[in-house]
């Protein structure tokens, strides 16, 4: 079942233009966890198209505004502002085929942090944090033309089919999709990545396994963690507690969860 077909009138927000819709995420990771779905059914796994991505923006640009003239009106102002991905792919932890963007502001998803968290959005640090996965990232800015935007979006997405291609280790392959991915605009995408988008930030990770198996310490199986494009935040989803905190008490175990689902950050780096 397509839940972007019909979704509840409970849930719709509006629509944006004539390609997109706005809902709220029935399964929200935080409060005011919003979706930018496409009108008619378009795959979850091809590119991204120029109307994607620019409505993808405008609704982080509406968002700046909106939060401006809070500020302005002595009302106050939300913290930070939004944090679009977009999930490509068998390795991505997409769940749905329909193509979708999801929102999420960043104000909620400090909530509960405590004042003194040290949390920042991992996309907007990439120039002085280098994550264990490897990301290929641009800088962008609210007005941004369409075009310009695509562009941006389409050198990365060929950097990391090049970045792929090398880790395979085998120079036909690599020239086959360095061909293949230099002169594509649109279709099934050749690899599996996560997307975000800030409103300063667009950011590429190619993805190789969506997760890993978490272990105790003792070596017993306790969960799966699965990972999508929130770990383009610096954040990770786990369903119990147990897992939360197989997670916190082992650096290493984490690292190597994080290494294992794209290219190693230093293998980009050697080369």
């Amino acid at each position: 079942m397509d839940p972007f077909e019909n979704p509840p009138r409970a849930l719709w927000l509006t629509d944006l233009g004539p390609e997109h819709f706005l809902v709220l995420n029935k399964f929200a990771v935080v409060p005011e966890h919003f979706i930018l779905a496409t009108k008619d059914f378009k795959p979850q796994t091809h590119l991204l198209e120029e109307s994607d991505l620019a409505a993808t923006l405008a609704c982080i640009r509406a968002y700046e505004e909106e939060k401006e003239a809070t500020k302005a009106s002595g009302a106050g102002a939300g913290d930070g502002g939004l944090f679009a991905f977009f999930n490509c792919g068998e390795h991505s932890g997409a769940s749905q085929p329909h193509r979708h963007i999801q929102l999420l502001p960043l104000a909620t998803m400090r909530e509960g942090l405590g004042g003194d968290a040290r949390w920042t959005v991992l996309a907007d640090q990439l120039h002085r944090r280098r994550p264990p996965f490897a990301t290929f990232s641009e800088d962008i800015s609210l007005g941004m033309e369409p075009a310009d935007l695509h562009a941006a979006y389409l050198r990365l997405y060929r950097r990391a089919c090049r970045g792929v291609a090398r880790h395979m280790g085998e120079p036909a392959a690599e020239e086959q999709v360095d061909e293949e991915a230099v002169g594509q605009q649109a279709g099934e995408a050749l690899v599996s990545y996560n997307m975000a988008m800030t409103r300063g930030s667009l950011v590429i990770a190619p993805r190789l396994a969506e997760g890993a198996t978490i272990c105790s310490h003792e070596g017993d199986v306790i969960g799966n963690l699965a990972l999508n494009g929130t770990v383009l935040a610096g954040t990770a989803l786990v369903k119990s507690e147990l897992e939360w905190d197989a997670l916190v008490r082992s650096e290493e175990g984490l690292q190597a969860v994080l290494k294992g689902i794209g290219i190693s950050s230093d293998e980009i780096e050697e080369r």
